[in-house]
């Protein structure tokens, strides 16, 4: 069945075997640790064997295809390599009216744009339709997976869920918990936003493949007593995520010190609150100080790097191999950040992620790049035993990358001689045209070619 142009898998919940062949590629290792040589597992004709959502077994073709069981459909993908599906660590959907909105810095940004366009969400009806626009841009893109910013409004968090549930994603959102310097029609309280929160976790925390994340929108629009709130959340639901922003601006840096004069800086606000351990993500972290990158690799909290958002915001040039440094080596995850972001496309922001390491000076190869935005994301997102990696036994989200999706990309092909440039190739060049299939959960939710058919007939 299709919803709308998008496919709704009706037999997600029943068994289902099937196979996918083609070009594939995944990570056995870190590449920012190890030889990127060693890392990139690559099969230029395999047989993804999946069952019940999950891989069974891959291989090469001339291996697996006499061991599928008779009738079993077989998929065939040409001229395309299949990935593990793509992983965005940090996106507002509500924002998603607002991109590429002029001008501005983060400050600023916030209070003529984001809190303007949020106040709209207290209508389900709203949060309802940009959610739907915003998951279905995420499947035309290969976004399989993403942990995302609601809005102060339990009903925004709601209507992201309900839209979601059909496809079977395994999506990770929260409610922004936000009680002091924003409008008064955004702001909860400390107990509010407390108690929302916690009806939340209780609905949907662990539903289907839906995580609930905590998440106080940043440390200035939060009081000491919320910040505490969201720590006894933390304690009470431990497996839980936790999301929030850090050092993105020097200006919002000046304002967390002023804000909070007896803690040693930015990160230890949240230190101080329990707010930092593993499985907690911080956007951004451009102006982080060696201690605190000590204390995000000490705590095992992650950052997500959101290189079109920094560029388009002009908030700096996040260094990712400073982040990753083998001495005290913190996790890093990859992420649009919309509406500041400027593309729901991992390709694009992986073309973003190059020229911000190359201004650093410390360029990113493809190998690097793929595994960050794959394997490397779920690590910091603590689900590297569930997605990020096409092998046995990992939940079935995959994006068919087409590898001949534009005229240009086609001639420039010709002159790729290795799986490695191939790759760097449409991450430079290729967008959200380049994603020929998505699959969720062992079933396609999205096909280019069904989607340009019901475009005509539309």
């Amino acid at each position: 069945m299709w919803y709308g142009r998008f496919a709704i898998p009706q037999s997600r919940f029943k068994q289902v075997e099937i196979a996918l062949r083609g070009a594939y590629i995944d990570f056995k290792d870190n590449p920012f640790r190890n030889d990127p040589s060693g890392c990139l597992v690559h099969e230029s004709d395999a047989i993804i064997w999946i069952r019940d959502g999950k891989v069974l077994q891959v291989g090469p073709a001339s291996d697996l295809l006499p061991q599928l069981p008779e009738g079993i459909p077989v998929t065939h993908y040409r001229d395309s390599v299949i990935l593990p599906g793509f992983i965005d660590s940090h996106v507002h959907y509500p924002q998603t009216p607002i991109i590429g909105a002029y001008g501005e810095q983060l400050l600023e940004w916030l209070n003529n744009y984001t809190f303007v366009a949020e106040q709209a969400f207290a209508d389900k009806d709203v949060a309802r339709e940009v959610a739907r626009f915003y998951l279905r841009e995420n499947l035309r893109n290969g976004v399989t997976s993403a942990t995302v910013y609601c809005t102060v409004f339990p009903q925004s968090v709601d209507a992201l869920f309900e839209e979601a549930q059909p496809y079977g994603m395994r999506l990770m959102a929260g409610k922004i918990m936000m009680d002091r310097n924003a409008p008064a029609a955004l702001t909860d309280t400390a107990q509010s936003g407390y108690d929302q929160s916690k009806q939340l976790i209780e609905r949907w925390h662990g539903k289907d493949r839906f995580e609930y994340v905590i998440t106080p929108r940043f440390a200035p629009t939060s009081t000491p007593e919320q910040l505490e709130a969201a720590g006894a959340l933390a304690r009470e639901y431990p497996d839980t995520l936790i999301q929030s922003h850090i050092s993105e601006n020097k200006n919002e840096i000046a304002w967390v010190n002023q804000l909070f004069p007896q803690h040693k800086g930015y990160a230890d606000v949240y230190r101080h609150f329990g707010l930092l351990r593993e499985r907690a993500i911080y956007g951004h972290g451009i102006h982080l100080t060696e201690e605190e990158l000590h204390l995000f690799s000490e705590t095992g909290a992650a950052i997500a790097h959101c290189p079109t958002s920094n560029l388009f915001l002009g908030s700096g040039l996040f260094n990712i191999r400073t982040a990753l440094d083998a001495k005290r080596p913190v996790h890093v995850g990859l992420a649009t950040d919309l509406g500041a972001g400027t593309s729901f496309s991992l390709l694009q922001t992986l073309n973003e992620a190059y020229k911000v390491a190359q201004l650093n000076g410390v360029p990113l190869s493809a190998t690097h790049a793929f595994y960050q935005a794959t394997r490397g994301t779920a690590e910091a997102l603590g689900l590297q035993d569930r997605i990020g990696r096409i092998a046995a036994g990992m939940e079935a989200d995959f994006a068919v990358l087409d590898l001949q999706s534009t005229p240009l990309i086609r001639f420039r092909m010709k002159y790729a001689d290795s799986i490695e440039e191939a790759l760097f190739i449409n991450m430079t060049l290729g967008d959200d045209r380049a994603i020929r299939a998505t699959w969720v959960n062992g079933a396609c939710v999205y096909d280019r070619e069904q989607d340009a058919q019901q475009e005509v007939r539309a």
